[in-house]
């Protein structure tokens, strides 16, 4: 039996983690005593950790991962690496030597955890081969996508029952972020789970403020860039309902001495790739993305999720917008949507062919127009949404609470013809919480004595980083990232990153003392940020860098320039 000493010790050798997230430890300690378990937590609530750190304890076993995307895998085989715990992927990109040797290695022990996909996993000679490796538990990731009551769903996923058949005594581990209680009990029902253990975090995410905005086109244009530079210097993702949107929203911002990135999946899977990292770096603060981008992605200072469409279904808009302020810190989730938005999904709808699929896929189109349309505090639509009662009416943190943000007002009206009408605006309507500058990013105020966000605030604010600093440690990450081939979040976390600023350590023992350093990182960067830290106290600062924007195929050139304001 491992004690809770044990764990605590493991979370802060291998993550560097004082302490659990909210669940985290129960769902660990349920694994590790071989239950079926059920999680439910929103993105940014530390899902992989709670079958990461098992796995890692569970010595001479492995983990089978269930995950649907191999750059996931990549990346998350690349953490494991940094913190020192075996692990490895085995899929079709893979050289028949390489995979053949991963399987010799995995019937070995060899791995803490193995990365699968479901259609690996669905393959007739998998079930042979995977009962000559020692498994200790399995983990679906997204398991959402297992049921057909959801927005997500994969048939390969539904072929994932088979484990429980073919696997009978070993623990089955479902986790996803955006899971109705139909879909929780669904994926229950079709993993064959005996009796599992369920853990449900809140859906409530107070520190994101929601903002939902019907508009015109232009309007709509106009309110972007406004949006961007407000946000200016910060990280956002946009999300654009169609490649061509993609590429013209690029090219507009480009237009407005704004840079952005492209993701879609017409460009090849490097570019992508490259794209997304240079976003992630810090190169180029804002990506738009189809709804292709974001699946697993690890970046927890991002400040805005700007939606250029009415998302297909609440679930979606949760998880996509669920990307923003990951770290804790304010952020804005703002929805500009059309009435073309609405027609169009009417018009998909309508072409289905399985009467199943279309009744559910019309209930998912009137949830996410009473979203959308609706005067109930957003927060309180979500949670509802998806089984969750709350005490509070009033959130504090959503347009329909406290009014549009007083800066997207004053847009939308210099946006807007001489005697026109707001589309779908009201009248009454006051500014919501003047921004002030922490850092890059645009901080809300406190929210209102006694209300649902100022309850989950912290009492004070931690002291702001030296700005010169962090961009001058952001340089630092990029390059050791590059040198190393891994993306930058791998080398530290930006949350990481920002508490570096603020505690300046001096020695491997403060370094040591610092939330995401664990044993082996520091062994590998301690002294490293030592040594970066005392260069810039010596005088030296980040170097001016003229990133170089490239489209998805197209020859128009992007501006060099990371914001004009």
């Amino acid at each position: 039996m491992i004690t809770d000493a044990e764990l605590s010790e493991a979370l802060r050798r291998y993550w560097g983690y004082a302490a659990f997230r909210p669940l985290q430890g129960k769902v660990v300690r349920s694994l590790l005593e071989g239950h079926d378990t059920c999680v439910v937590m929103p993105t940014g609530g530390g899902k992989s950790l709670c079958y990461q750190l098992p796995a890692a304890l569970l010595g001479g076993k492995t983990a089978i991962v269930v995950s649907p995307l191999i750059a996931l895998m990549q990346d998350q085989i690349a953490q494991l690496a940094q913190m020192g715990i075996p692990a490895a992927l085995l899929n079709s990109s893979l050289a028949h030597q390489q995979q053949s040797q991963i399987m010799r290695r995995a019937c070995e022990g060899a791995y803490r955890l193995l990365y699968l996909s479901p259609e690996r996993i669905a393959r007739a000679d998998t079930p042979a081969w995977l009962a000559q490796v020692p498994v200790s538990f399995f983990a679906i990731d997204e398991a959402h996508c297992i049921s057909e009551w959801g927005p997500e769903f994969r048939p390969d996923y539904r072929q994932l029952s088979a484990l429980r058949l073919n696997f009978p005594e070993r623990p089955l581990a479902a986790f996803t972020a955006s899971a109705t209680r139909t879909v929780r009990h669904d994926i229950i029902e079709q993993l064959r789970m005996r009796d599992p253990h369920k853990y449900i975090a809140s859906f409530h995410r107070p520190n994101l403020r929601y903002v939902v905005k019907l508009c015109e086109n232009r309007e709509q244009q106009g309110l972007l860039v406004s949006a961007l530079r407000h946000h200016a210097g910060s990280n956002v993702i946009v999300y654009a309902p169609t490649i061509a949107r993609v590429e013209e929203t690029v090219e507009h911002l480009a237009e407005q001495g704004i840079a952005a990135l492209p993701y879609h999946g017409r460009m090849d899977a490097g570019a992508r790739r490259e794209n997304q990292e240079r976003w992630m770096a810090d190169e180029v603060p804002v990506l738009v993305g189809t709804l292709a981008f974001g699946l697993g992605i690890n970046k927890a200072a991002v400040r805005a999720v700007i939606h250029l469409a009415l998302p297909k279904s609440i679930e979606q808009y949760y998880q996509e917008a669920g990307r923003a302020g990951r770290d804790g810190l304010a952020a804005d989730c703002l929805l500009l949507w059309q009435q073309r938005d609405a027609a169009l999904l009417a018009h998909f709808i309508k072409e289905l062919s399985d009467p199943a699929e279309t009744s559910r896929a019309w209930q998912r189109y009137r949830d996410i127009r009473n979203f959308a349309e609706g005067r109930i505090c957003r927060h309180r639509r979500i949670c509802t949404h998806f089984g969750e009662s709350t005490k509070w009416q009033s959130c504090a943190a959503c347009d329909i609470c406290t009014g549009e943000p007083e800066w997207l007002a004053q847009a939308g009206d210099s946006e807007r013809p001489r005697g026109t009408n707001r589309p779908g605006g009201r009248g009454g309507r006051s500014p919501v919480r003047p921004a002030v500058a922490v850092g890059s990013a645009a901080r809300p105020q406190a929210a209102k004595p006694g209300s649902v966000a100022a309850s989950a605030a912290p009492a004070s604010p931690a002291p702001a980083a030296n700005p010169e600093l962090r961009e001058y440690l952001r340089q630092w990450r990029r390059e050791a990232a590059t040198r190393q081939g891994v993306p930058a979040f791998i080398v530290m976390y930006d949350s990481t990153l920002e508490e570096v600023c603020r505690v300046l350590p001096r020695s491997l023992h403060e370094i040591r003392r610092i939330s995401g350093f664990g044993e082996r990182k520091t062994e590998t960067y301690g002294q490293l940020i030592l040594d970066a830290l005392q260069r810039f106290r010596n005088g030296e600062r980040a170097r001016e860098e003229q990133p170089k924007l490239r489209s998805s195929g197209r020859k128009r050139a992007l501006p060099a320039v990371p914001f004009s304001v």
